[in-house]
């Protein structure tokens, strides 16, 4: 059973940088494909970013691409989503999120997060 645990969110202006951190416990770090998503009030989960169990594939929205990066860290068994150029229209709950091996664009994750909320302000 995995036990994800997001930190990071918080308040920021529009334009500005956040970093969210997922510390993932309770199974082999390395055969999990990792992954965030968001959901705004009253909206669906939207998939932001998600990386491969070996760290060599990544996959973005198209919304996201070019100022989100997502990375894991096997020594610290973290995955973190580092923000840029934030948007008001980003405020959301984030989730970290996983499942054996692939990652995928649905919500068919096994595992998620409690959820981190981030803010931004215009």
């Amino acid at each position: 059973q995995i036990h994800l645990v997001e930190s990071g969110g918080g308040l920021v202006q529009a334009g500005g940088s956040l970093r969210l951190s997922c510390v993932v416990s309770g199974g082999t770090f390395s055969r999990y494909a990792l992954g965030w998503f968001r959901q705004a009030p009253g909206k669906n989960f939207e998939f932001v970013a998600a990386i491969d169990s070996d760290g060599k594939v990544t996959e973005y929205s198209d919304s996201v691409k070019g100022r989100f990066t997502i990375t894991r860290d096997s020594s610290k068994n973290t995955v973190d989503l580092q923000m840029e150029r934030l948007e008001p229209e980003e405020s959301a709950v984030y989730y970290c999120v996983a499942r054996l091996y692939l990652p995928v664009r649905t919500t068919n994750w096994s595992f998620w997060g409690q959820g981190t909320q981030v803010t931004v302000s215009s």
